[in-house]
């Protein structure tokens, strides 16, 4: 009987390249690695996110938005407070005082008018939401002369008074204008934007304030707080 020699065994196969996956990028780490443990850090910088927010937002901020309705001119401030005693209408340049005039040159000031209520509007010709309001300030102070109201409108960076007389008399504006060519009394009255108004009692307190242009409607509401409504028995003819 004859004997078959042993075959030889066959030699292993060569180890497979490793793939991209698994190929060693950082030291030991691969790009599997790196891949999962930023996929890990951008999960819980997520969940942090979520965790941490507030919940609801924070009531805005009374004074509008810079734009159409509100044409800023100044630093934002902190300025006249509902309730506040209304300081005059005076500023300083130079170090210098300087007191409102209008625009034939004659002295505004509130102390003139105290015991009445008053409406001081800061204001210019050349900004574009005043000229918006110009003819609400016109109509809504012709309807309440009667009432003793005064109004002031301090117009403020002026190039000249003839320049806001024109203005005056194109729009035939009853009212007495201020002339505040380089807003001195604007900034002593902590303004920053155009137009801005203030509505003061016949004791001199400030009862309201507001920013950006008023309609009709809205500077009738607010002049509610500086003119007492007729007594029932006034109003029996």
């Amino acid at each position: 009987m004859t004997l078959e020699a042993p075959q030889p065994s066959p030699a292993p196969a060569p180890p497979l390249p490793p793939g991209r996956w698994s190929r060693r990028r950082i030291g030991p780490f691969t790009l599997t690695h790196i891949v999962a443990l930023v996929g890990a850090l951008l999960g819980t910088a997520l969940l942090l996110t979520v965790l941490t927010a507030p919940i609801g937002t924070s009531a805005p901020t009374a004074a509008p938005q810079p734009g159409a309705s509100f044409f800023v001119i100044g630093e934002r401030t902190e300025g006249l407070a509902v309730g506040q005693l209304a300081p005059e209408l005076t500023g300083t340049h130079d170090g210098q005082p300087v007191t409102l005039k209008d625009l034939d040159g004659n002295p505004v000031t509130l102390a003139a008018l105290r015991g009445r209520p008053v409406w001081v509007n800061f204001w210019a010709s050349w900004c574009p939401p005043c000229q918006l309001e110009t003819p609400v300030l016109r109509d809504v102070y012709n309807a309440h002369a009667a009432d003793g109201l005064a109004l002031v409108a301090v117009s403020v960076q002026e190039a000249s008074p003839e320049v806001v007389r024109q203005y005056a008399q194109t729009y035939d504006l009853p009212y007495s204008i201020g002339f505040d060519g380089t807003s001195d009394i604007f900034q002593a009255w902590r303004g920053y934007g155009l137009p801005t108004s203030y509505f003061i009692d016949a004791e001199g307190i400030i009862r309201a304030v507001h920013y950006g242009p008023l309609s009709a409607a809205a500077a009738e509401q607010l002049l509610t707080t500086i003119i007492p409504a007729p007594s029932p028995a006034s109003s029996i003819r």
